[in-house]
């Protein structure tokens, strides 16, 4: 695409704009570190639990609205082989806040915990949280990429630049803010951002529905006009596909730790709640305009249009449907901001994936190693981790440019191995660290043994219906969710197993290494049990004395 130097005098003013509010956050930070009972750690990654209703509506929003989910909606709309029926992620993500908001903010925020593995820690101890943690942790730097392939492409748009040093200067920007201000940075930013974005995309719309290129989108939702409806088709075979897809891309948004970091940073369990409420409308109000543009993009007569034939998708575009639509139906102001606005929500998107991963590491990971850890300590350990996860993050760009390719992945991996986990730590009071061990393995092993494309894993493990296509083997079975349930019933089942061989004697006292037969008799009236296999199970969850 041509250069424009407007668009780039923009994306450098929202930058230096961004990193000006991660020095301010950092400056106000220090401050309250003085004054703060946490620490560096309640100051870092919970804003001191000082987060407001409107504050938290934002960052709560932004965290899953970002260039992906812009971009990403609009690509799979226009896209003649999937259409609307496959670009549900606002719904979504709207009934996982919902789901979240009646079950897990609750119990979660009434225990002050930090990060989503606290009440592990507090079960099982240090040492199983820690090997625990390491697949949220994945999960988290695996959402990395899916921000900055989005926010890659918005900078590539104004600039003759490659795609990948696109990303590595976006990358660069989110690390050095998140690093400076922690959590307070993530906020403030994501208030600024979000509110451009949804200026800016319902600034577009009537811009782009007003153009006289396309046909009526109530024609081309159901007739092959320029290509297939765009509302998309469920194939019969498809069926158990798309279910699977929604429950791992909406309950799998609960295992994550972006989630608990703004329900655990609010001021109260009451106002994390309705942040979850609220954002969940919210959600859906910003998804509209991508799916509206994604739909004049697949009915649009390209040859009336300065970008002229062959269409996007048969140029393999398709990823850049909705900036192509801004560049050639929009006045080049409005142009210009919409995708500033693009930048702004995938850069929200990314520093929200740093702090959620480093808070994992820093208090769930890195505890396996030093369980007494200095203040001067603890802030370079943040700060290194942010920089680390970042790198690495933006590394994993080279293995697939898809918009959504990641965010499927890191979803499917919270949904099959995190989630029944949460849902036994926190509803069932007789799972035990045996039962979490077994599920944890059944849920990994299956998931590994299912394949999976981007890693050039092969499929193993076929369930019914399983086809050999273009050389891959596509599962038609819905096999995230057996894998899910699998390790669910697997953690009920061994917990109540060794729970009854332990606590009757059939096995002798000696074999319990987790000490499950001690923790149920020593568990406190509340149900808050502390594992006393572990000597540091009833501390703090992070130690920071000197």
């Amino acid at each position: 695409m041509a250069l424009h130097i407007s668009g780039l005098i923009t994306m450098v003013i929202f930058y230096l704009l961004v990193l000006g509010i991660g020095i301010w956050a950092f400056l106000k930070s220090k401050k309250m570190e003085k004054n703060s009972a946490g620490g560096q750690v309640e100051v870092s990654f919970l804003a001191n639990r000082r987060v407001t209703l409107a504050v938290g509506v934002f960052t709560m929003t932004a965290t899953w609205v970002g260039g992906a989910f812009i971009i990403g909606v609009a690509e799979t709309v226009y896209d003649p082989t999937k259409g609307l029926i496959w670009a549900l992620i606002p719904l979504q993500i709207s009934v996982s806040f919902i789901i979240g908001g009646l079950f897990f903010a609750k119990p979660m925020r009434d225990k002050n915990y930090i990060t989503m593995m606290d009440p592990f820690q507090r079960k099982y101890g240090t040492t199983l949280t820690g090997l625990l943690a390491i697949i949220p942790f994945i999960s988290e730097v695996m959402w990395v990429p899916v921000t900055l392939i989005s926010l890659g492409v918005t900078l590539s748009v104004f600039s003759d630049l490659p795609l990948s040093l696109c990303i590595w200067i976006s990358a660069a920007v989110a690390i050095v803010y998140t690093v400076l201000g922690g959590l307070y940075s993530v906020a403030f930013t994501d208030v600024i951002q979000l509110s451009l974005v949804f200026c800016s995309l319902w600034l577009c719309a009537p811009f782009v529905l007003a153009s006289d290129v396309y046909t009526d989108l109530r024609q081309t939702a159901f007739n092959h006009t320029f290509q297939a409806p765009w509302l998309g088709r469920l194939e019969p075979d498809d069926v158990w596909i798309w279910i699977d897809n929604f429950l791992a891309m909406s309950v799998g948004n609960l295992a994550f730790q972006d989630f608990y970091q703004r329900t655990l940073s609010s001021s109260s369990t009451a106002t994390a709640r309705m942040i979850c409420f609220i954002a969940a409308g919210v959600v859906i109000v910003l998804g509209i305009p991508p799916v509206l543009i994604g739909a004049v993009a697949a009915s649009t007569d390209w040859n009336l249009t300065s970008y002229g034939s062959p269409s996007p998708y048969e140029r393999g575009e398709a990823a850049m449907a909705l900036p192509i639509i801004l560049l050639h139906l929009t006045p080049t102001a409005v142009f210009v901001v919409a995708m500033g606005a693009i930048a702004g929500a995938a850069m929200s998107s990314t520093d929200s994936c740093l702090l959620a991963a480093t808070s994992i590491f820093t208090t769930n990971i890195y505890t396996l190693v030093r369980h007494q850890v200095s203040e001067k300590e603890l802030q370079w350990v943040i700060r290194l981790s942010i920089v680390v996860v970042g790198t690495v993050g933006t590394s994993l760009t080279y293995l697939d440019s898809r918009t959504l390719a990641f965010w499927i992945l890191s979803s499917d991996l919270t949904y099959t191995v995190m989630l029944p986990q949460l849902i036994c730590i926190l509803f069932v009071g007789s799972s035990n660290a045996y039962g979490a061990v077994a599920g944890y393995v059944v849920a990994f092993v299956m998931r590994v043994l299912c394949g999976e494309p981007v890693f050039n894993l092969p499929a193993i493990l076929r369930f019914p219906g399983c086809s050999l296509e273009d050389g891959v083997y596509v599962q038609r079975w819905p096999f995230k969710t057996t894998c899910m349930l699998s390790s669910l019933v697997t953690i009920l089942v061994f917990s109540y197993a060794t729970s009854l061989l332990f606590n009757k004697g059939i096995l002798p006292e000696r074999w319990d290494l987790f000490r499950v037969k001690t923790q149920e008799e020593t568990a406190p009236a509340d149900g808050a049990r502390l594992g006393e296999n572990d000597k540091h199970a009833s501390e703090p969850m992070l130690d920071t004395r000197c």
